[in-house]
């Protein structure tokens, strides 16, 4: 199924999530935001679907923020402009708390909000020609969908101030060293790797993938005795499950593992 400024496409277990406003660089207008956080939150329900990608249709993944669209939709609402960045914010959030992988295939220019997007993912892959930078300070703006925050954890707090104070937009191949992009591919190459890793992620034990990336988000925000005593316990009630008990017997069998979640 597909919408004009969303492109929902199934491929086996993967759920592809395109942007699709190319002539605005895929900008985010309230609609758009609003069919991102239906698409996510369907994901979050259906054990079919086992990985997320989102990428950008044209040139760009995503500018940012359509500032004309959002004052032409709720600029005439008392509340209305800070009300959308708090719904902007929120499918972020749903975005970074999904239960399954979701990749960021980044084709072209991530900027502000485009930036805020990528951050709420799991993994990045980028085409040669991508560039990510925050660009809120170049317009005066402050960030609304977490750049401040989920920056400095993935980037390191000297590197994310110089992103969000000079608002420039760096190559893709600059972030690989500090790991937030995992890799950096020739463009006409990028939906290809993007599909082989999420057909990956998507043939391993759903539950498993569930809990570590659970054991990860909390582990970032907790002491490390307390985040080491979590890891225990997630994995003593894990060893009760019926993935655990299918990846061994596939291991003893010398096969492939069917996992089913539970």
């Amino acid at each position: 199924m597909s919408d004009d400024v969303l492109l929902i496409e199934r491929k086996d277990a993967v759920l592809w999530l395109t942007l699709n406003r190319p002539a605005a660089m895929n900008a985010v207008s309230p609609a758009l935001m609003g069919l991102l956080d239906s698409a996510v939150a369907q994901a979050e329900t259906d054990a079919t679907i086992r990985c997320v990608v989102i990428t950008g249709a044209g040139k760009a993944f995503c500018a940012g923020a359509d500032l004309k669209a959002v004052r032409s939709e709720l600029g005439s609402e008392e509340g209305g402009i800070a009300r959308f960045l708090k719904f902007a914010a929120s499918v972020m959030s749903r975005i970074e708390a999904l239960p399954k992988p979701v990749i960021a295939a980044v084709n072209g220019l991530a900027l502000a909000g485009g930036l805020e997007i990528v951050l709420a993912c799991d993994l990045v892959l980028a085409a040669q020609s991508a560039k990510l930078g925050d660009a809120h300070i170049n317009f005066g703006l402050l960030p609304g969908g977490g750049s401040s925050v989920r920056l400095p954890r993935k980037l390191g707090v000297n590197r994310a101030k110089y992103l969000l104070y000079s608002g420039d937009a760096l190559p893709a191949a600059e972030f690989v060293a500090c790991g937030f992009v995992q890799q950096v591919v020739a463009d006409d190459t990028l939906i290809a790797a993007t599909e082989k890793l999420a057909l990956k992620l998507a043939s391993k034990s759903p539950l498993a993938l569930r809990r570590i990336k659970q054991l990860v988000a909390g582990a970032l925000d907790q002491p490390q005795e307390m985040a080491l005593a979590m890891e225990l316990l997630a994995s003593e009630a894990h060893a009760h499950s019926h993935d655990l008990q299918e990846g061994l017997a596939a291991f003893a069998e010398r096969r492939a593992p069917s996992f089913t979640g539970r």
